[in-house]
Order: structure tokens, then sequence, then C-alpha cells
């Protein structure tokens, strides 16, 4: 299903960003990703029941991040694949995702990650590059099933140590991560529906400090 939404791309391809299309259906959110009056895309579509679209060629950029940010990275179009995955949101009706989507987005996510050697750090939300704005693919997104199979980072749950900061200094060490804490509330509840999503309420609390300081220890080559 080609759009005709995309232009020439001005980076490699590093990162892997995932959406929700957050519209009432599938027709409707293709309908829109491929009139050239929405200026908006994704490379690939993930419907409910597992049948995936390509929309744009991977070799060319795709409109799918918008403003966005991710480790001092401000190109996020050009540097990125996007997924778009087929769920009305949080303004229509947000819903979990089924199995069977799930295991398409599993096996693209893969397949993508591997032929362009891409860090599981790098495969992320489109609310961790975009906090102020997006919230997708949101708290019941199941990332903790991407990252047992090593195509996402996990969220650490052992031997976690309270580092203390501050609200500043949680904010520092946010942004070193990776996130733009230009918006600092809407930075931490983007940190929190990634990596505890049962709570996303904005505050900075003793479980977000222990999680964003495991985040940040040294990892494999690599592996980041």
């Amino acid at each position: 299903m080609p759009s005709p939404n995309w232009d020439e791309r001005t980076l490699p391809i590093t990162m892997i960003v995932l959406h929700y299309t957050g519209m009432a259906d599938a027709p409707s959110a293709i309908a829109r990703l491929t009139d050239p009056e929405a200026k908006v895309s994704a490379h690939y579509l993930v419907d409910e029941d597992g049948r995936t679209l390509r929309m744009v060629a991977e070799e060319k950029r795709a409109w799918h991040a918008g403003k966005s940010h991710w480790r001092g990275l401000t190109e996020v179009n050009s540097a990125s694949i996007g997924i778009e995955i087929v769920n009305p949101g949080h303004e229509f009706g947000y819903r979990p995702f089924p199995d069977a989507q799930i295991d398409a987005v599993v096996r693209l996510v893969a397949t993508i990650k591997d032929r362009y050697e891409i860090t599981r750090g790098n495969v992320v939300g489109h609310s961790d590059v975009a906090p102020a704005r997006k919230r997708d693919p949101g708290e019941l997104f199941p990332w903790a099933r991407l990252a047992k199979l090593r195509l996402a980072l996990p969220r650490p749950t052992q031997n976690l140590i309270d580092p203390n900061w501050t609200e500043a200094g949680f904010l520092l060490a946010l942004e070193r991560f990776g996130y733009d804490v230009g918006q600092p509330m809407a930075a931490i509840m983007a940190f929190q529906r990634r990596f505890r999503p049962e709570m996303v309420d904005g505050e900075v609390d003793a479980e977000c400090r222990r999680i964003l300081l495991a985040l940040l220890l040294p990892k494999p080559m690599g592996d980041g």
C-alpha cells in the first residue's frame, strides 16, 4: 500500500520508532497515511490481525516522527524506520494489542534490527522521541516481550540502587539517557510509560530513580 509521502534520507538508519495509529480503524489510518495532503506516512503498518503493509521503501525517509529528539539526534525521520501499529489510541478507546499483531511486530522489528545492526536502546516509541506531543504506543504496549527477545531494552528489576537524585538530578540523568527534557513532566511521563507503565503520574520516586540508574550503567559494547 504505497504512500506518496516520503523524500530522501540524509542519515544512515540507526533507529526503529514504534507508533500506534490513534485512529478509529485500519482503513482510516491507511487513508491518512496515503493522503498527499496529510503529509504523514510510515514505512510499515501492522493491522490487528497481523497483516503487514509496506508503505514507504526502507531506503527512503517516511514522515512519521515529526519534531523529535533522541540521544542528541533531531533528524529522527532521516535515521529511523517508522512502524504504525493499528490501535485506536488514547483518544478513541485505547486497548491491548492482540497477540497476532504483536507477533507480526516482533518479526518485523527483528528483521529490521538485524539488517541495520540497530542497538536495543534505539528501538523506541513515538513518546520517547516526542514526549511533549505523543503518548504512543502507550503503556499497554508489551515492551517486555520485545525485551525478552533482545529487541528492546528491558526494564531493570534486580539489584537496584536508589541514587537519591533530586528531580533536577533525575532530569539530567534522563537527558543523558536520551530524552528531551525541555518539558520535564512530559519527559518523566514518557519514561514511566516506557519503563514503569503501571504508574504514569509524572512524579519522580525511588523506583523511577532506580530504574534510570540501572539503565545508565555500562552495558556490553553495541548493546545499549
